[in-house]
C-alpha cells in the first residue's frame, strides 16, 4: 500500500509538472502570436469631412457598438475590470491621443476593418470582425466623424490578460480578430439603407463578435467568466429569435433590452448602441435573423 501511494504521488507530482509546463508553453506561443507581423493589403479610402458625411458617420458609431467601448465622444472607456484580473480598457480615438493623431487613412483601414494596428501587430480586443465588411462609404464617413471629435483624455489602449485567457489565446481557444478576419474577401459594395433581408445581412455584421459567424451564439471566448453566452440568433425551435412574430416585436425588444413578457434580456447586450438603430436598419436585421435558413 505504501508503494502504491508513493507511486501515485509521483504521478500526480508528474502530472501537475506536465500541466504547468504546457501552460508555461501555451502563454509563451500567445506572446509570440501577439506580437507578430500581419500584412494586409489596405488601400487609402475617401474620408467623409462634409456635414453629411459626419452625421452618418456619428449614427454608426453610435448604433454599431462603437461607443459601448470607446464611450459616447470617443474618448476611451474603462470595458472590462474583472477580479479574476482580465482589465481592457478601449483607447481615446480623438486627437489628443497622440497614436491616433499620427493615423494615415490606411491606419483606419487596417485597425477598423482588418484588427491590425499601424506596427502591423494584431489589436488584440478590437471586434474588426463587425466591422471587416463596412463598405468604403460607411468607413470613410465612421473615420470623419472620428476626426471631427474635440479632443479628450488621450489615454492609451490598456490590456491586461491574466495567465489562462493568455494560454487559451496561446492555443487558439480565444483568437484576436486578425486571426478571425479573411482578409482576401473584397470591399463590401455600398448599400443603401432598405427594410430588406438583404440589407440586414450588412447589419448583421455589427453581431458577428459575440454571436459568431453562423449567429448559433454560445460562450464568448476571452469574456470573464460570468458573462451569460451569447443567444442562438437562428430562426430554430427554443432560440432568441421565436419570441418574435414581427419586426416590431424584436424593434421594441432592441430599444427596451426586454423580452416581451418583461424579463431582461442580457447584461452585456450592447443595447444602449443596438437600440440607437432607426427603424430601417432593425426591420432589416429581424427580416435577415428570421429568414435565415434552418440547418
Amino acid at each position: 500500500m505504501a508503494r502504491f501511494l508513493r507511486v501515485a504521488a509521483w504521478g500526480l507530482a508528474g502530472t501537475a509538472v506536465a500541466v504547468a509546463v504546457g501552460a508555461y508553453a501555451a502563454v509563451w506561443v500567445g506572446e509570440r502570436k501577439a506580437s507578430r507581423i500581419v500584412e494586409v493589403k489596405v488601400s487609402p479610402i475617401a474620408i467623409r469631412e462634409d456635414a453629411a458625411g459626419i452625421a452618418l458617420g456619428k449614427y454608426l458609431f453610435e448604433s454599431r457598438g462603437c461607443m459601448e467601448c470607446h464611450g459616447a465622444g470617443g474618448g476611451g472607456k474603462q470595458v472590462i475590470d474583472d477580479p479574476g484580473g482580465l482589465r481592457v480598457r478601449a483607447p481615446d480615438l480623438t486627437r489628443a491621443n497622440p497614436d491616433i493623431a499620427a493615423y494615415q487613412p490606411v491606419d483606419w483601414v487596417r485597425s477598423i476593418r482588418h484588427g491590425v494596428a499601424p506596427s502591423h501587430r494584431p489589436l488584440l480586443i478590437m471586434p474588426s470582425e463587425d466591422y471587416n465588411r463596412l463598405s468604403d462609404e460607411d468607413l470613410g464617413a465612421l473615420v470623419g466623424y472620428l476626426r471631427s471629435l474635440p479632443p479628450a483624455m488621450g489615454a492609451p489602449a490598456e490590456i491586461r490578460m491574466p495567465w489562462l485567457v493568455r494560454a487559451l489565446y496561446g492555443v487558439g481557444i480565444v483568437q484576436d480578430a486578425a486571426a478571425k478576419i479573411d482578409h482576401s474577401l473584397p470591399v463590401q459594395p455600398a448599400m443603401v439603407p432598405a427594410p430588406t433581408a438583404r440589407y440586414g445581412g450588412y447589419v448583421a455584421n455589427a453581431c458577428l463578435g459575440c454571436h459568431g459567424p453562423d449567429f448559433r451564439g454560445g460562450k464568448i471566448p476571452g469574456a470573464p467568466p460570468d458573462w451569460p453566452p451569447a443567444a442562438d440568433l437562428r430562426p430554430v425551435p427554443g432560440g432568441a429569435m421565436s419570441r418574435y412574430g414581427q419586426a416590431s416585436a424584436f424593434i421594441a425588444m432592441m430599444r427596451s433590452g426586454k423580452r416581451p413578457d418583461g424579463t431582461e434580456v442580457s447584461r452585456v447586450m450592447p443595447f444602449d448602441s443596438f437600440g440607437r438603430m432607426n427603424d430601417t436598419d432593425l426591420t432589416a436585421l429581424y427580416l435577415f435573423l428570421a429568414g435565415m435558413p434552418q440547418r
